[in-house]
């Protein structure tokens, strides 16, 4: 993969990014700091790890090393009272991971990066770990949505999107 590569991912990410703000802003405002699927993490928890995760991947690339976070999700999570709080929080996330991304070029993608999970892979293969992990936990913020009673956006309604995240 080469930056004109990772520019086209980017960029579809963004537009699913969106629809994920979507289907955060679909969860009643009530439902975010239960449980609706037991032994699983609530929304709030969810919406922390999955745009934590894609913020630490693209600025891991950016710097040569994906390091975590020394919180845990739940005590980022517990400082985010708020739907409003937790819509904030991913769109900083995406906002760092953005620039990150920008800064990112030929050499970075060539690059070994190690990661916190004890693997070390290539700067492009580590956005490929995102895209999984981002369709992953998007997957399961659409169930907790339904869980909550509400009906989250359509998979591919990016039309939709708030404007900085329709097509171009």
């Amino acid at each position: 993969m080469n930056k004109q590569t990772l520019d086209q991912i980017w960029d579809l990410t963004r537009q699913k990014y969106g629809v994920y703000l979507r289907v955060i802003e679909a969860i009643p405002k009530d439902r975010f700091h239960i449980r609706p699927i037991d032994g699983m993490r609530t929304p709030t928890e969810l919406v922390v790890h999955t745009s934590g995760l894609l913020r630490m991947i693209a600025q891991g690339v950016a710097k040569g090393e994906i390091t975590a976070d020394e919180r845990s999700d739940s005590d980022i999570a517990g400082g985010l009272a708020t739907r409003a709080d937790v819509i904030a929080f991913a769109h900083e996330c995406w906002d760092d991971a953005s620039a990150a991304v920008a800064s990112i070029g030929d050499a970075e993608l060539a690059a070994m990066v190690p990661t916190p999970w004890e693997v070390t892979f290539p700067g492009h293969f580590q956005f490929t770990v995102l895209s999984d992990e981002f369709v992953h936990h998007r997957g399961q913020l659409y169930v907790f949505a339904r869980a909550c009673g509400a009906e989250p956006p359509f998979v591919w309604s990016f039309g939709d999107n708030a404007e900085e995240f329709r097509p171009a």
